[in-house]
């Protein structure tokens, strides 16, 4: 009889006897890969953390205890262990989270998908215990080892360690790796620690050989053991956590249950914080995963589990391979431009950039923040730095953008990939903020490609500004066709127009294009006449937008952006301080967390498509246009 389906809770896990504990993370492993396969989703980093998972569960009384998980995507096997084992859904429409989720477990607290936040999570979780007299609750942080790069991080530990009675458990998943290898001072240090296990065997031994002498053994191995910190510190200086007042224990071998588990109840006992630091391997139990260099299958589309091949091959290109093959074009041509990301090389698509010119190229961890101050400072050197980051991820660092590079005019080029609705991974990561947070900037600069063509090209006269910050932003997934202009009027590209002297005005922002060709088809049958137009550059609103805007009756702007602040603001802004009084309204995302779903499927439920862009548009032409269909600069 199979075991996983027997788990119906933590409690279920608890009463297992320990020796079916490996036979259960076999089972736990075949399910993984036989499903994250099928629905694609995070399975290395799951794979990795099986016998963590169960031996947390074993010690720990979720959710009397709190088990928080930084970042949220290695909760697979905690979701397993607490109920939830349809995976058949996973990250599609009414289907689980890819990450821990409220909605779905009184087990899930926090639904973090941005890095090294639950640490001050587990900080303050662990005061208010404190303050509350809640003193049988333990808190329990898992953070990786990539994650720890992060300075919240950090920031989170130097307050953990100031309260030395305060109970907390950090367990550390150090597999070496975020998305792909960890890099820095930090990981050197981990993996210093990762060698001193020779040490414990040495002290383990001395302490049996010494046990056993006669009299004077225990007094010896007594004042061994006294100086072990001294020896401890020459062998492996884990006193990087101690000296800040931290118990560590281990390295421990992660996949070892029994050895987790002893170490997990030694800190569910200790009075104060503890570090409890595990090696694990990421994609451990699946051979093409442990092999897989880049990032140990980190996540995956649906895929064959026996040929890793893709189910559905993708016919196209990507928005990020064309990026990634235009940047390296400009390595070539221009010796000053620079590359960096926050340990999402391979995803943004710096990996060809990254191989010709590994010396212009800086991966900086986890530390958003960090990499747009630090390329600050490389433009102020005399470089040209492109900084290529997830879209939702740009929030954090949004205080360098606006004070490091902005305020002293440097020219700073951001890369934004996954704008607008990624969909799958859920609200954390769609890059619905960054044209609204973006337009406060002074100076700043934003393009929005329509196609691969625009793309390449605006890359270009991005990285062609040497006085202000530029930032691109693209979608997730695959290009569609190429979009021509019928003609360029100022910086304004004229997509389409469905009649002379048309009625609408439809300002199409990057991606949004196909839909507002569409949209223009749709409303011509309707006795809608329209103009299509794309800004290219939508911050700073151009002027030819703003006489394009007073030749209509109507101005519709569609984004892939929140539309509070977004384009659409900015455009009816520009209309009012250039006395045009035409009506706009604006398309745009909800002001909301989605649900997790596919993009065409969210784009379609927020009317973001040809027929709900067609629809919306027509509603507001009925109403605001008193005589259907008539022109005032073609009537009478």
């Amino acid at each position: 009889m199979s075991l996983l389906p027997t788990i119906k809770g933590p409690a279920d896990l608890r009463r297992l006897p320990a020796e079916d504990l490996p036979l259960l993370a076999d089972e736990i492993r075949d399910f993984l890969i036989e499903s994250v396969t099928r629905t694609g989703g995070h399975l290395g980093p799951n794979l990795g953390v099986v016998e963590l998972t169960i031996a947390l569960h074993r010690v720990f009384d979720s959710p009397h205890d709190r088990i928080l998980f930084d970042t949220g995507h290695q909760s697979y096997v905690h979701k397993l262990l607490t109920g939830r084992q349809d995976f058949t859904r996973l990250r599609a429409k009414d289907g689980l989270s890819g990450y821990p989720s409220r909605t779905e477990s009184e087990h899930d607290l926090i639904e973090n998908s941005h890095a090294s936040t639950a640490l001050g999570y587990a900080d303050g979780i662990a005061k208010a215990n404190q303050l509350l007299g809640r003193d049988d609750r333990r808190t329990v942080a898992v953070i990786g080892d990539g994650a720890l790069t992060g300075g919240m991080a950090w920031e989170a530990l130097n307050n953990i360690a100031d309260a030395k009675d305060r109970p907390l458990v950090i367990v550390v998943n150090d597999n070496e790796r975020s998305y792909a290898r960890t890099v820095g001072g930090l990981a050197h240090h981990l993996a210093t620690l990762r060698t001193t296990q020779g040490y414990e065997r040495f002290l383990a031994r001395g302490k049996e050989a010494l046990q056993r002498t006669p009299l004077v053994g225990q007094p010896i191995f007594d004042a061994l053991h006294g100086a072990k910190k001294g020896f401890k510190d020459a062998f492996a200086p884990q006193g990087l956590f101690e000296d800040l007042g931290l118990k560590y224990l281990g390295p421990i071998d992660g996949h070892d249950i029994g050895a987790v588990e002893q170490a997990l109840r030694q800190a569910r006992h200790y009075g104060g914080p503890v570090i409890v630091h595990c090696l694990t391997v990421k994609g451990r139990g699946y051979r093409p995963a442990e092999q897989d260099e880049a990032d140990r299958f980190h996540a995956v589309g649906p895929i064959d589990p026996y040929t890793c091949l893709p189910i559905s091959p993708s016919a196209g290109t990507s928005w990020t391979s064309v990026f990634g093959t235009e940047l390296l074009a400009l390595g070539a041509e221009y010796p000053d431009v620079v590359a960096i990301t926050a340990a999402m090389l391979q995803p943004v698509g710096l990996a060809k950039f990254a191989a010709a010119y590994p010396e212009r190229t800086f991966d900086v961890g986890i530390a958003e923040q960090h990499a747009v101050a630090s390329a600050a400072g490389l433009a102020t050197g005399g470089l040209h730095p492109v900084v290529a980051v997830y879209a939702t991820f740009l929030n954090r660092a949004f205080d360098q953008v606006l004070m490091d590079v902005a305020l002293h005019r440097l020219g700073v080029t951001f890369v934004l990939d996954r704008a607008g609705v990624t969909g799958n991974d859920g609200a954390s990561h769609n890059g619905m903020w960054d044209m609204s947070i973006l337009q406060v900037v002074p100076g700043l600069r934003l393009a929005a490609p329509r196609d691969a063509e625009q793309l390449r090209a605006q890359l270009r006269e991005a990285v062609a500004v040497s006085d202000a910050p530029t930032v691109l932003r693209f979608p997730k997934g695959d290009l569609g066709p190429a979009v021509p202009a019928v003609e360029r009027i100022g910086g304004v590209d004229v997509l389409a127009r469905t009649g002379p002297n048309p009625d609408v005005l439809l300002v199409a922002v990057g991606a949004m294009a196909p839909a507002c060709l569409d949209a223009a088809a749709l409303l011509a049958a309707e006795g809608f006449t329209a103009t299509v137009v794309d800004p290219r550059w939508v911050k700073p609103v151009d002027p030819a937008l703003v006489s394009l805007a007073a030749a209509h009756r109507l101005v519709v702007t569609v984004e892939d952006n929140g539309r509070a602040g977004g384009v659409g603001a900015a455009v009816a802004q520009a209309l009012r301080d250039g006395g045009v009084d035409t009506p706009l309204r604006d398309l745009g995302i909800p002001q909301e967390f989605l649900n997790h779903a596919g993009r065409g499927e969210i784009l379609e439920e927020i009317g973001l498509t040809g027929t709900g862009v067609a629809a919306q548009t027509a509603a507001f032409a009925k109403h605001l246009l008193p005589i259907r269909g008539a022109n005032p600069h073609h009537a009478g």
